[in-house]
């Protein structure tokens, strides 16, 4: 069995090569970009602050031991109660 004719076979798969790595190059030439949007920026901003506070409040703790060793701390009830049912109603939402 005799083929003939192969060049242009070549050919085609040559050039379809070639096509395909210019395309490849004008692939690798584009970026990808990202933008932030001003909300998220706001976010994050606030998030660094936050995250700058201290955990622990010191002068409300300190004013606070010092009315406990003297005796002058008054715990009030409905106060308790209102931060209580705030804290379950906020749990319900999430």
């Amino acid at each position: 069995m005799k083929i003939n004719k192969t060049d242009k076979v070549m050919g085609i798969y040559l050039n379809n090569l070639n096509n395909n790595i210019r395309a490849n190059k004008k692939n690798k030439l584009k970026r990808d970009e990202l933008s932030v949007s001003e909300k998220a920026k706001d976010y994050l901003y606030a998030l660094e602050k936050f995250k700058k506070l201290p955990d622990i409040r010191e002068a409300k703790i300190e004013r606070l031991k010092r009315e406990v060793q003297a005796g002058t701390y008054n715990v009030e009830g409905r106060k308790i109660a209102e931060k209580m049912l705030e804290k379950i109603k906020f749990d319900k939402r999430i």
